[in-house]
């Protein structure tokens, strides 16, 4: 991992998820944390540069849909505790899911938009979940 990934990933850590995790906090009305698989991400700067638009951004749209009203935002606090993200090298390696209270994404991020998962389809995981 050269010095331009350890700055991307020292930004990500202190500014960027804090400001992801609180936007949620204002979207469901309760702050859920961001676990990411850093070793993942230590040789991809594409990827790096990517994980929060593709994933970040994504999910808080999709919260964004159903957090519009009291039962959703009541829906999401019971129901998702903690995020968790891991970069995949290629699309056949995606995955997604939310269980026991986690949601779990794995993206290649480096792919860009064809390495993540759409804001419809994690609100889709999240309903059927919730």
């Amino acid at each position: 991992m050269g010095l331009n990934e350890r700055r991307k990933i020292k930004e990500l850590q202190e500014e960027t998820l804090p400001g992801r995790v609180q936007e949620i906090e204002e979207i469901c009305g309760k702050a859920i944390s961001y676990e990411v698989d850093w070793d993942s991400l230590a040789d991809d700067s594409e990827g790096l540069n990517f994980l929060d638009n593709l994933s970040c951004h994504r999910l808080n749209m999709a919260l964004r849909t159903i957090c519009i009203d009291d039962l959703g935002r009541e829906a999401v606090q019971e129901g998702l505790q903690l995020i968790k993200l891991k970069n995949v090298k290629d699309r056949s390696e995606m995955h997604i899911s939310l269980e026991n209270g986690v949601l779990e994404m794995h993206c290649a991020y480096a792919l860009r938009t064809d390495g993540m998962f759409s804001d419809n389809e994690i609100r889709d995981v999240l309903l059927q979940k919730l």
